[in-house]
């Protein structure tokens, strides 16, 4: 079952798999939140810095690749991932 926390660590990049991942389950309201702040407009250096609080103008590369990695990840779990929720 997926809960997640809402400030979990962050990794510097979201591991990838083929199916959910014990991080993905820790990782799911970040999810959830960074694809609510895309959604609404907010810029990548807000994303990076409210949702994953990584400065982007002190880790510029860091809050990049976290952002995007996060961001991939979580449009996988809509468009993937989710099947594998529904099983449990």
């Amino acid at each position: 079952m997926v809960g997640g926390k809402l400030n979990p660590e962050i990794a510097d990049e979201a591991p990838w798999s083929d199916t959910v991942t014990d991080y993905d389950e820790a990782h799911f309201v970040v999810y959830l939140r960074l694809l609510d702040a895309q959604a609404d407009g907010a810029s990548e250096n807000d994303m990076a810095r409210i949702v994953l609080g990584i400065d982007p103008r002190k880790e510029p590369q860091r809050a990049r690749s976290a952002l995007d990695t996060h961001l991939s990840r979580a449009r996988w779990m809509t468009e993937h991932g989710y099947k594998d929720l529904l099983k449990d």
